[in-house]
C-alpha cells in the first residue's frame, strides 16, 4: 500500500489518518468496495466500477445519497498522482457510519457514509501461468451477501490463504449446490471445444468489471461464450482455462491440480488476453 489515501476527499498520509472506532462498518462489516486498474496514471473501466459499487451499496443499506461521482473520482485521480502511480490499483471504499444492527450507535454530526480510498502497485501475475486447485470452502449462493463485494470478505481471504498453504495462486470455488462459482478472488473462463464458458451470476459469482469486459471482448471477436450452471466436471474436460480479476487483468491457467494446460498462438485465451490489453492501452491513451 502506498504512503497516502483518500478519506472523505482529505489527502492524508496513510498512517496519520484517523477513523472512527463505533461504526456499521466496524461492528458488522456494512460496506462496500471496489479495486480498480490503474493503467497509465488512469483508472480502467471506472463507469463500470462505479455503478457496481453504487448498485451493491444499496443492496447492503450503505447510503449513497450523499456520494458523489465526479468528486469521487477526482479523489481517486489526486490519490494516484498523489503516490506516483503509472501501473498499479487503487481500492474504493464507501462505509457505513451510522447506526444498523444489534448494537445502537448514537445520533452524530458525521456523515452518513465514509470514503476510503488507497492504492498499491499492480499484482504481480506470473508470466508462467497461474496453478490452481478445487478450495475446500462453499459458497452459499442464496446468502444476501452472495455476489457482493463486501468489505466483510474474510471468508474470501481465509479461502486464499488456505490454498496458498498447498503452494497454488488461486482455487476454484464452488457453491452448496455443487456448482462452479469462481476463483476466491476472480473470475473464471474455461474453453470446451472452441465455446467459452462462465458461471453464471445466479450461482454466487460476484459481477466482476473485468468479467463484464471480457465478455464483451468475446462478442467483438465473434468467439462463442455461454453463461451457465457448471459443475466441476465440465470445468476439469476444459481445454483452456483463464481467470479475471482487474489486479490480474486476462491471467491464464497453465496447471488444474495434476493437469498441466498449453496455450498456443492463436488459441482463445490467448486472443482473449491479447485483446484485453490492447484495450487497456486503448482506454488509457491520453489521460
Amino acid at each position: 500500500m502506498h504512503a497516502h489515501i483518500i478519506y472523505n476527499h482529505r489527502l492524508l498520509k496513510r498512517d496519520a489518518a484517523c477513523l472512527p472506532a463505533v461504526t456499521a462498518a466496524s461492528l458488522y462489516g456494512r460496506g462496500v468496495f471496489t479495486t480498480v486498474a490503474v493503467y497509465k496514471g488512469a483508472p480502467f473501466l471506472w463507469p463500470y466500477h462505479w455503478q457496481r459499487l453504487v448498485n451493491h451499496a444499496e443492496r447492503v443499506g450503505v447510503d449513497t445519497n450523499e456520494i458523489d461521482e465526479a468528486r469521487v473520482l477526482a479523489s481517486l485521480k489526486k490519490l494516484i498522482k498523489a503516490n506516483g502511480v503509472t501501473t498499479g490499483r487503487a481500492r474504493i471504499s464507501l462505509l457505513r457510519n451510522t447506526e444498523g444492527g444489534v448494537w445502537k450507535i448514537e445520533e452524530s454530526e458525521r456523515a452518513k457514509t465514509d470514503l476510503l480510498v488507497f492504492t498499491a502497485e499492480a499484482y504481480e501475475v506470473r508470466e508462467d501461468g497461474l496453478a490452481i486447485t478445487v478450495s475446500p470452502f462453499r459458497v452459499n449462493h442464496m446468502s444476501p451477501l452472495a455476489g457482493v463485494k463486501s468489505v466483510n470478505y474474510l471468508e474470501r481471504v481465509i479461502a486464499l490463504e488456505e490454498v496458498r498453504s498447498r503452494d497454488f495462486d488461486e482455487a476454484v470455488v464452488m457453491n452448496e449446490q455443487g456448482e462452479v462459482v469462481s476463483g476466491t478472488m476472480s473470475n473464471i473462463f474455461w474453453v470446451t471445444h472452441g465455446t467459452l464458458h462462465t458461471p453464471a451470476i445466479a450461482t454466487g459469482a460476484v459481477s466482476g468489471t473485468t468479467r463484464a469486459h471480457v465478455i464483451s471482448i468475446a462478442s467483438d471477436l465473434s468467439i462463442p461464450l455461454v453463461e451457465g450452471a457448471y459443475e466441476l466436471s465440465q470445468l476439469a474436460d476444459a481445454d483452456e482455462i483463464f481467470l479475471t480479476s482487474a489486479e490480474l487483468g486476462v491471467a491464464l491457467v497453465t496447471m488444474f491440480d495434476f493437469r498441466r494446460y498449453s496455450f498456443p498462438v492463436g488459441s482463445v485465451s490467448i486472443r482473449m488476453r491479447e485483446a484485453f490489453r490492447e484495450e487497456t492501452m486503448k482506454a488509457t491513451d491520453g489521460k
